[in-house]
């Protein structure tokens, strides 16, 4: 395997990804010959043909896109190696992957991501956005380094380090008869219209969990898809909802046409997390992060 160069599988994962010669050698900084002549060696060396050459258009054969797959994950297994080497040199240096909840990020990152630039400057932070689910298996699959979202969850072979507890509050439209006095009970909401997210996201359930001793009902021809979404149908006067608290502060809490209320004590909460592979190489840099975002979360 040594003339298997991942320089060659680059070029092929750019070809994939950009279906055009010249567009690929671009983005991999060689000359449109070069990448194309790297490419017909590595067939020779497979002994199959990886790309459909037309006169506008590549395409990937029915082997090349099988091989791509596993390019892939063999150049992101090769980044790794060298994130790893630079951090033993320097732990809180080099890139790392940061996924969030759609619930948590839009809200947290402006509070905290100020503060990590600040504490942690040769960090390259890589933020991306997923649901529980799909966020377990990328971090499972070596695809992020930590995940940031609501805790219980499966901890089969990771790390889990609590970073702060958001307490819900109560949407309603402006005009609305919980919309005025003092802290909300749940049992003040019996009989309201509930609107929620769909299927997937955890809030769903954590807001059915804290209401789950009330009778109301929930509005059966709408799922949000988004936050932001809820809060539009609220105004619109289509029900109420329970929001995480950092979701109506700073711009969001200047929405038009809702009221939000906080629950009276004992206040329904959620519990945010930083969750990381056991084995991950990056942890001293991990709990750096988790330590700056517990610390700014909610101040």
């Amino acid at each position: 395997m040594s003339d298997l160069k991942l320089r060659d599988l680059r070029y092929l994962v750019a070809v994939a990804d950009s279906r055009h010669f010249g567009r690929a050698a671009l983005a991999c900084h060689v000359s449109q010959p070069t990448l194309s002549a790297q490419l017909k060696k590595l067939e020779a060396y497979l002994g199959v043909q990886l790309v459909e050459r037309g006169t506008r258009r590549a395409s990937l054969t029915a082997a090349g896109q099988r091989i791509v797959t596993r390019a892939r994950a063999m150049l992101e297994a090769g980044d790794d190696i060298v994130e790893i080497a630079k951090s033993f040199g320097d732990p809180l240096a080099g890139r790392l992957r940061i996924a969030l909840l759609p619930t948590i990020g839009p809200y947290l990152l402006p509070r905290v991501t100020p503060r990590l630039r600040k504490a942690l400057p040769r960090l390259e932070l890589m933020l991306y956005e997923y649901q529980t689910t799909a966020m377990l298996e990328r971090l499972r699959a070596g695809e992020i380094d930590v995940g940031i979202l609501a805790l219980p969850v499966d901890l089969d072979g990771l790390e889990v380090l609590p970073l702060y507890d958001e307490p819900f509050v109560l949407v309603t439209p402006a005009d609305h008869r919980l919309a005025k006095g003092g802290a909300v009970r749940t049992a003040d909401l019996a009989g309201e219209t509930l609107l929620l997210l769909e299927d997937g996201h955890c809030l769903r359930d954590q807001a059915l969990e804290v209401c789950s001793r009330v009778p109301l009902h929930e509005k059966q021809d709408f799922r949000a898809t988004s936050l932001e979404t809820l809060r539009q149908m609220v105004a619109s006067g289509a029900g109420v909802t329970l929001l995480p608290e950092l979701a109506t502060r700073g711009a969001y809490g200047a929405a038009r046409g809702v009221c939000v209320r906080a629950f009276a004590r004992p206040q329904p909460v959620r519990h945010i997390g930083a969750v990381w592979r056991k084995t991950s190489a990056r942890r001293e840099a991990i709990e750096a992060v988790a330590g700056v975002i517990a610390s700014n979360a909610r101040g």
